[in-house]
């Protein structure tokens, strides 16, 4: 519910702090007087783009800020879910826009994106503006109204959920039946990669192995050369290292008793000597090893040049990428395979699914049928009071392929006639006639759901009298338990069964032309509606009038 509304900067408004409360409230003012840049104030709050250069005032930051008690609406998970403090009882939402455009959005002093503060704002008010009497033409509208109404919402999100599984797993089936295909065209070429790979038998790490032995191979004579002068020089008879090593290390060991120092410098001399004595066999060992074959060298260049080969084809350098590529392609030529057993399960899968969202959607189809009998009675219950005596209205259903919504397209038949056929409401119904159905439905929507503040902009546009007296009573029984309802309105019928009644007006100061908004006293009741009834000539009759309107209002 909407406690208190401060607008600062915008349009003609330089500065409005209004509050409002439960009930049916009306809004009245003469045409200009700047309803319509209250609701645009409103407006930003719930998300709406802020036109800079018509509408903020030149060089001045403008402000919009909003007090909710929203203890009613159940929304401590929205709060939760994007991190802002949550206070049901004076929930904050403020709006700041420069001079320039730049716009700022709050949520309990919490900064916000537009559109959290629109998916907040959304929840919060609902303004039903002339315009929005068009989406009584729109067939997703007429089934939300329906839905609604049913108090089917379990029944639908359970649906949807299947539904969802199906269309995913129906997308699944429709690529796999592409790849399979597209694999299928490729099928030999697939083949024939997968042979030459198989048959080269590749191991990881081989081509290093192989690179390192065509290189040592290639130089077999350079390196047979250099172990062999290494190994005259370790082990040669007469200068051999290792020899001369032994020997000094004997040398040592002959004075260590008259010459201490000599028993320490032995033994590292051994230690030298066994390491030495170790790497002249092992260049003894290469030496045998190494040796130069034509032969093993030409197989050795062979299998390099064939690792070479494949990766020049496959666009790789490596080894472990060919692996893997050889694993790929046996795992799609496995998948043409079982290719037909996958789809078989997977239509299957498909066919399952399809029945249950079909066993599903004739669930919400029954749900919705008896639900649009009572709508139709109690439509036209509330239409006859109205002004439209004769009303004729049927919600009329047909079948229509599996959607996230079911298989129901439901279209509004209406006729103000006895006689004559039915046609859809938007091609038959005047604009007071569509505007008195929406405010029948608001209002059973009202009794179905906790509707948030709903601000009606003018929907009295077209009936007068009596008609106006009973969408003034309609309005006032919305308002009731708790609830907010406001309305915008010229007719002094309407603007009598508020329980609260506001007046715009727009003044001319030594500077500017300014909008203000109060909320009047029972004597300035009396005359802005006998100022309604008569013009600005205000007679003694229109206010006797005036007051008589106001005696029919119980709540007063």
């Amino acid at each position: 519910m909407l406690r208190q509304l401060h607008i600062r900067n915008y349009a003609l408004i330089e500065e409005l702090d209004i509050p409002f409360h439960p009930g049916f409230s009306v809004i009245t003012g003469e045409t200009g007087a700047g309803k319509s840049i209250i609701l645009g104030a409103i407006g930003l709050l719930l998300g709406q783009r802020a036109n800079h250069s018509p509408s903020l005032s030149t060089g001045k930051k403008c402000t919009v800020e909003a007090h909710f008690d929203i203890s009613n609406y159940d929304l401590h998970s929205f709060f939760e879910d994007n991190d802002i403090d949550y206070d049901p009882e004076d929930t904050i939402l403020r709006r700041e826009i420069s001079s320039t455009g730049k716009s700022r959005m709050f949520i309990n002093d919490t900064p916000v994106t537009l559109s959290v503060i629109r998916e907040l704002g959304e929840q919060l008010i609902d303004i039903h503006s002339q315009h929005q009497n068009l989406l009584l033409n729109k067939e997703d509208f007429q089934l939300n109204v329906i839905d609604i109404l049913a108090s089917n919402q379990a029944a639908l999100s359970d649906y949807k959920q299947t539904f969802v599984a199906y269309s995913q797993a129906n997308k699944h089936l429709d690529e796999l039946m592409e790849e399979i295909e597209r694999n299928k065209e490729n099928e030999d070429f697939l083949r024939f990669q997968f042979n030459e790979l198989e048959e080269a038998k590749l191991t990881d790490g081989e081509q290093e192995e192989l690179e390192q032995m065509s290189e040592t191979m290639s130089h077999a004579e350079e390196i047979k050369g250099a172990l062999y002068d290494i190994s005259n020089t370790l082990n040669g008879e007469k200068n051999g290292i290792v020899n001369q090593l032994k020997t000094s290390a004997q040398q040592l060991r002959h004075i260590e008793r008259v010459f201490p120092v000599a028993e320490e410098l032995a033994s590292r001399l051994e230690s030298a000597h066994i390491e030495l004595k170790d790497v002249a066999q092992e260049i003894e060992s290469k030496l045998e090893d190494i040796d130069f074959n034509p032969q093993q060298l030409e197989m050795l260049n062979e299998r390099l040049d064939k690792i070479y080969s494949l990766q020049q084809r496959f666009h790789v350098s490596t080894i472990a990428e060919l692996l893997q590529i050889h694993q790929d392609i046996k795992e799609q030529l496995s998948h043409l395979n079982n290719s037909e057993e996958e789809l078989d399960d997977l239509r299957q899968q498909v066919k399952d699914l399809m029945a249950q969202c079909t066993k599903k959607a004739q669930m919400l189809t029954d749900i919705r049928t008896q639900a649009a009998k009572k709508v139709e009675t109690e439509l036209k219950q509330r239409l006859v009071p109205l002004g439209i005596q004769n009303v004729r209205f049927q919600i009329q259903f047909s079948s229509k392929p599996l959607s996230s919504d079911g298989a129901d397209k439901v279209a509004f038949l209406f006729s103000a006639n006895k006689s004559g056929e039915m046609q859809p409401i938007s091609q038959i119904a005047s604009g007071g006639e569509i505007a008195r159905v929406m405010l029948s439905l608001k209002a059973m929507i009202s009794g179905a759901v906790k509707l948030p503040t709903i601000i009606f902009d003018e929907i009295d546009t077209g009936v007068s009298g009596r008609v106006a007296e009973q969408m003034a009573q309609i309005m006032h029984e919305m308002g009731e338990n708790k609830r907010q309802v406001i309305s915008i309105t010229h007719l002094p019928q309407i603007a009598a069964m508020g329980i609260n009644h506001y007046k715009v007006l727009k003044e001319d100061t030594s500077t500017a032309t300014v909008s203000k908004m109060s909320l009047l006293s029972y004597d300035e009741r009396v005359a802005e509606i006998a100022q309604m009834l008569s013009g600005s000539d205000i007679s003694q009759a229109a206010m006797d009038n005036a007051k008589a309107l106001l005696k029919t209002n119980k709540s007063l």
